[in-house]
């Protein structure tokens, strides 16, 4: 046991320990630090990022409520609860946790214009900037997004995970910035490469 990786700041040495999504690892003895994102095709990967980066995680609101004797607190995508709030924040705004003190510095509000990625469903991974949000009464919330490469795509509300404002994430995105390309886009850039090659 020799205690070499943290999750979120604090060692952890079961192999089954369940990282997800936004989870900051560090492995201190390399000095490398990895985030969980989702990459364009909908997977997990392990994005390397520096330092500076590693020192927080963004946290999607899940619940705001009234505990024991009226303290307010809101729970997180990762199951944290943090007392106290500031009363600004609402349900499915994204906090930016501090993970040496687990305070929050500061929070990003789910709305029209601002940066999300997709953490469900069939757009699993992508990026894109919130246009339009669809009331539907008795079913779903529907949001649809626009990717850098202007292709528009919807997704439920509860899918939509916002990571910055206006055009500017907080965190850096992995290979791709979460701009899904098609079966014969990714055939042209692979004949591209080839043909790079031969030259």
């Amino acid at each position: 046991m020799q205690r070499h990786v943290k999750v979120d700041g604090k060692v952890r040495t079961d192999p089954t320990y369940p990282a997800g999504f936004m989870d900051v690892i560090q492995i201190e003895k390399t000095n490398e630090n990895f985030r969980l994102v989702y990459d364009p095709k909908g997977r997990f990967v392990p994005h390397r990022i520096t330092s500076e980066e590693a020192a927080y995680k963004l946290c999607k609101v899940k619940r705001q409520q009234f505990g024991k004797a009226g303290v307010p607190y809101i729970a997180t995508h990762d199951g944290r609860t943090i007392r106290y709030p500031d009363p600004d924040i609402k349900v499915n705004d994204t906090v930016v946790l501090d993970i040496e003190n687990g305070k929050v510095k500061e929070f990003i509000r789910f709305e029209l214009g601002n940066l999300c990625m997709v953490t469900g469903g069939a757009n699993n991974g992508r990026v894109g900037v919130m246009t339009k949000r669809e009331k539907h009464k008795g079913s779903f919330d529907i949001i649809e997004l626009k990717d850098a490469a202007e292709n528009t795509f919807v997704t439920r509300q509860h899918n939509v995970f916002v990571i910055g404002r206006k055009n500017s994430p907080m965190i850096s995105l992995p290979k791709g910035k979460g701009v899904r390309l098609t079966i014969l886009q990714e055939q042209a850039k692979i004949y591209q490469g080839e043909a790079k090659i031969v030259a």
